[in-house]
């Protein structure tokens, strides 16, 4: 019989900490012979470790659980409905800086925002919605600003090797995002207005119907702003003359972020339909509609007018059928398109005034098909769990950069049109003879195009230590590979169609723990070490033709340390305190061999990786009131790949504050929530981008009302 103690779940309506049967476990883990003595070594010595601490474990409640094959060895962050629905102002890169140690860069609310995984770059995270992946086919990457996070009832990060039983390609991890289809019987409403801090305004929407067989929902969301809130500038100084127009001092000028105007709409329509016998039948549509100004740079001293302005139209569909047959076999089918639109224009005025000259103008255009099947299946014993999964993504891409310089009169068209298929498959068997132990053996293959990856294994193990204090050790070992993106082998000028695929060993082990007393308090943790080495890394380089073309050029070993930690305390009946924190050291180290004599990158830290990265949030609920505070550290970055600590050469380190206040309010039929935002409470000046300023202390409050 599989048996085993599991943690405790905090019921934050009910105040109250209850055992909970589930556990979070991980699975990863490769069957790459020359590395199994290693990954054992490494075992061994965590078990040692791990049967230390357990002996000096908190009393704990026993509770009999069965053990999720699915997850054996992951390492796995999930993040709760709270951190995902705080308040509608929010994106998922602000959900990860604060709820997650991984490097979140961002330009900025409603600019670029990407998350790379332990010391990777933003090209190694895969991202998947609902079973479907979501990375441009173009550029190999997400932005979360486009991703509200009222649009994601389920998140969760896959960390490393943990990716491989998803898909390929997560050098770093995987973050899936997932909608869920359950909603309260009926009719139900709720809207959610916010207002604040330069003339922002956000606005939500929802509207669900569910009953025995039926369920609907419909999300809108629209954001705007100017954006033009007040920064000092840095990297300008005004001079300060006397009455004999001799310069007597200099200061740093307060400036307005010009060009940051934004419109955000987003839509997102679901049905669910369920026969009761097993079978579910999904439709999720997800509309985006943007209109974004790039700010001006710190650094561009013209004095002219310009429009520098970025356009997208996206339309995501996946249509679903799942067949449950409870403890036998499972089966889920998928299938799906997406289209996007994107426009970018750059115009400047000539001479300071007059007619605007176009610099730039490009379109974008990607037609994604998509299909994917998995299933599952169990022995009768339960010892065994076998799955296997295929997913086709068909990438249609036309991009184009017209400029009006040509003197016929015709417009001069730069770029590429391309189509590109790209197969993913895996199978798995996981086995747990015991309740205490589970091992994992997964086997992946790849095509981009007409080139296949080698086979990708992984092998993960992980056990319980001890019962007491639901001590357990996990470790795993992988290979992975990532094909290059379409812009890297066909952007005009500069893309390299020889370029080979970047490719990687991972391994990472470590413990965790969960531990507490019924009613009183639940504390749980983790610590990992992981080690990675990355071969033919792509680097864009500039040629002697004055352009840039990518090159496999580094190799790239990074390593570190992730924990994290979560209490939660039933103060009193009515007063609950909840502690999330995280912690990452990642140096993330060039390798390879100089290109040159002057070549001072080999050696050191990769540009724009931290090498520690933390957050803390900290929730205490009294009754109808709540109070939130959130906190974030990135440690200093360099922009050159030298680490020369020049006055541009990096970004000094910062530390972000926030705090929400909330009400709930229960009438009848209807309840009200009222939120108080203050962002950058401390008011700190800092970088996350070279020359891209961010506002300083700023608030929204916002008013929401569910019917």
């Amino acid at each position: 019989m599989h048996e085993f103690m599991k943690t405790y779940d905090i019921c934050r309506d009910a105040r109250l900490v209850r055992p909970q049967i589930t556990q979070r476990v991980s699975q990863d883990a490769r069957a790459v012979r020359p590395y199994t003595l290693k990954l054992c070594l490494i075992f061994l010595c965590i078990v040692h470790c791990a049967s230390c601490i357990a002996q000096r474990s908190l009393r704990e409640v026993t509770v009999i659980g069965r053990r999720p094959m699915r997850e054996i060895g992951v390492q796995k962050t999930r993040f709760d409905s709270l951190a995902l629905k705080e308040n509608v102002a929010l994106s998922m890169a602000d959900v990860l800086t604060y709820n997650s140690g991984i490097f979140v860069k961002s330009y900025g609310r409603a600019t670029l925002s990407t998350v790379a995984f332990r010391g990777t770059s933003p090209s190694h995270t895969q991202v998947t919605w609902n079973g479907l992946n979501i990375n441009s086919p173009m550029l190999g990457m997400t932005d979360f600003s486009t991703i509200p996070s009222y649009f994601v009832d389920n998140a969760s990060l896959l960390h490393g090797s943990s990716s491989v039983g998803e898909t390929g390609g997560g050098l770093g991890g995987l973050v899936r995002l997932g909608t869920a289809a359950d909603a309260p019987d009926g009719f139900h409403g709720q809207y959610v207005q916010g207002i604040g801090s330069f003339s922002t305004f956000d606005e939500y929407l929802r509207l669900t119907f569910h009953n025995e067989r039926w369920t609907s929902s419909t999300r809108v969301v629209y954001s705007s702003s100017p954006n033009d809130y007040k920064y000092t500038n840095h990297d300008k100084k005004v001079n300060i003359y006397d009455d004999n127009h001799n310069i007597v001092g200099q200061y740093h000028p307060t400036e307005r972020n010009v060009s940051g105007a934004f419109k955000d709409f987003h839509a997102l329509q679901e049905v669910y339909y369920d026969d009761q016998n097993g079978n579910r039948l999904g439709l999720n549509a997800w509309y985006i509609n943007s209109n974004r100004e790039l700010p001006i740079l710190t650094t561009d001293y013209a004095d002219t007018d310009f429009d520098n302005r970025q356009r997208e139209q996206t339309l995501r569909t996946v249509l679903s059928w799942g067949h449950n047959r409870g403890r036998g076999w499972n089966t889920d089918i998928r299938g799906g398109y997406v289209y996007t639109a994107l426009a970018y224009d750059y115009k400047r005025a000539v001479g300071g005034e007059g007619p605007m000259a176009v610099m730039t103008r490009s379109r974008s255009y990607v037609n994604t098909f998509f299909g994917r099947a998995e299933g599952n299946i169990y022995t009768r014993d339960r010892r065994w769990l076998f799955t296997a999964n295929i997913s086709a993504h068909q990438n249609l891409v036309r991009a184009h950069d017209k400029n009006i310089v040509t003197t016929d009169g015709n417009d001069a068209i730069v770029g590429y049109d391309k189509g590109r298929i790209d197969l993913s498959g895996a199978v798995s068997a996981k086995w747990q003879p015991n309740s205490r132990l589970g091992m994992s053996v997964v086997l992946r293959r790849e095509m981009s195009g007409t080139k296949w990856a080698p086979i990708i294994p992984a092998f993960f193990i992980d056990g319980v230590i001890s019962r007491k204090g639901n001590v357990m050790a996990r470790a795993s070992v992988s290979r992975n590979y990532r094909f290059p993106s379409l812009n890297d082998m066909y952007f005009m000028p500069g893309g390299n169609p020889d370029l080979k695929s970047e490719s990687g060993f991972s391994y990472d082990a470590g413990i965790s723990f969960d531990i507490g007393r019924s009613h009183v308090y639940a504390l749980s943790g983790s610590v990992t070490w992981f080690d990675s080495y990355i071969d033919d890394w792509i680097l864009w380089l500039p040629t002697t033709k004055g352009f840039f073309s990518p090159r496999n050029v580094k190799e790239v070993h990074a390593y570190g340390i992730e924990t994290k930690a979560e209490l939660s305390v039933q103060l009193r009946s009515d007063l609950l305190l909840d502690l999330n924190g995280s912690l990452s050291w990642t140096p993330s180290v060039n390798r390879g061999e100089p290109m040159t004599e002057a070549d001072k990158s080999v050696g050191k830290q990769l540009p724009y990786v931290p090498r520690t990265s933390a957050s803390l949030t900290g929730r205490l609920t009294w009754r109808t009131w709540s109070f939130l505070y959130k906190w974030a550290h990135y440690s200093r970055r360099f922009t050159m790949s030298s680490n020369e600590s020049t006055l541009t050469g990096h970004l000094p380190p910062y530390y972000m504050s926030n705090i929400v206040l909330g009400k709930k309010i229960a009438l009848r039929n209807v309840g009200l929530d009222f939120k108080l935002a203050v962002n950058n409470l401390f008011n700190e000046d800092y970088l996350s981008v070279l020359s891209r300023p961010m506002p300083g202390i700023n608030f929204e409050l916002f008013i929401g009302i569910s019917i």
